[in-house]
């Protein structure tokens, strides 16, 4: 793999390498998402050209500051294709992440009543792991049930899990996404799996960030037990940057620092001793870098200290989130 000028790190206790910080594509396949200001980023140039071309550039940019791991997922629109065609195209090697159990329904359109629906039935990962290996032109290193719940019955359902441990026994790191205010709860039980005595299961990546740190215990747990951890949203998809409402506590820490709020919000869950990779979510180059600058960040223990008091009760941050517009 190409010397990085970011950390690396193995992801939990086995293979793939992977860089601290790290890029996900949820906001760069497909014309619409839930980050502040992404209609605003994306501008007129909503066709799939223009958008691969914005992929493709942001790509370069992380690519060019040393990040080699890229997360994506079948309901991220051609997230895959733009990635596996990136990857084709320059001839670069990276750890590649994606994710099944949702199918994207939006058409292309900003204003879809529906934009991604879930299913978590054998029948949905039998169809989406060869779509996902087509896309990306290679099978990806991590493999993962896109937003996992106890109300799904996945971590029940036998037969995915058996096919899942295929998977595993074959080299990928198979694993779950969280969302929503049961994250840990749902972590904790992907945590008791096991398939002939063995738990297949062995990456997590969960929501985290100063608003909504809900899930620390047990990603600290999933950490211990060997599990890999990515975490995304780390500037709860734009509220804890300069486009959002700055809480003075952050504000006050991104003046002592000369920083951007998403710069510190980011370098805050760097500070986590159980983070293997934070994604960043830019959709362009010039989010990217500042999302970058989280890198070199020290916090101090006072800073950690102030900035905890940002954590609201997950219910309401959830259905905050759940109410932010697609554009």
């Amino acid at each position: 793999m190409t010397t990085s000028t970011l950390p690396a790190r193995i992801l939990g206790g086995a293979p793939p390498d992977v860089t601290r910080l790290g890029l996900g594509l949820a906001a760069l396949g497909r014309p619409g998402y839930i980050n502040l200001g992404h209609g605003e980023d994306v501008g007129a140039g909503k066709d799939m050209a223009a958008m691969r071309e914005r992929a493709w550039t942001v790509l370069d940019a992380a690519w060019a500051a040393g990040v080699r791991y890229f997360d994506a997922a079948r309901s991220y629109g051609e997230a895959e294709s733009f990635l596996g065609g990136w990857l084709r195209e320059r001839g670069h090697g990276a750890a590649v992440g994606s994710k099944w159990g949702y199918t994207y329904t939006a058409g292309w359109r900003t204003d879809a009543e529906t934009h991604e629906v879930k299913d978590h039935t054998l029948a949905t990962l039998e169809r989406q792991w060869p779509e996902t290996r087509a896309a990306l032109g290679r099978r990806p290193d991590v493999y993962l049930i896109h937003s996992a719940t106890l109300e799904t019955g996945v971590l029940e359902d036998e037969r995915v899990l058996a096919r899942l441990a295929e998977l595993a026994g074959a080299g990928v790191r198979v694993g779950l996404s969280t969302s929503g205010p049961a994250q840990a709860e749902t972590l904790r039980r992907a945590l008791e799996v096991r398939v002939d005595g063995v738990n297949p299961l062995s990456v997590v990546q969960a929501t985290w960030n100063l608003l909504e740190p809900s899930a620390e215990g047990a990603l600290g747990e999933a950490h211990a037990a060997g599990w890999g951890v990515v975490v995304k949203e780390g500037v709860a998809n734009g509220r804890l940057t300069s486009r959002g409402e700055v809480p003075p506590a952050l504000s006050a820490i991104c003046a002592d620092l000369n920083a951007t709020p998403d710069a510190v919000a980011l370098a805050a869950v760097l500070a986590q001793p159980w983070a293997d990779v934070v994604l960043s979510g830019a959709t362009t180059a010039k989010h990217l870098h500042s999302n970058l600058r989280a890198h070199p960040l020290r916090l101090t223990p006072g800073h950690l200290d102030a900035l905890r008091g940002l954590a609201r009760i997950p219910a309401h941050y959830w259905r905050e989130r759940s109410a932010l517009p697609w554009t």
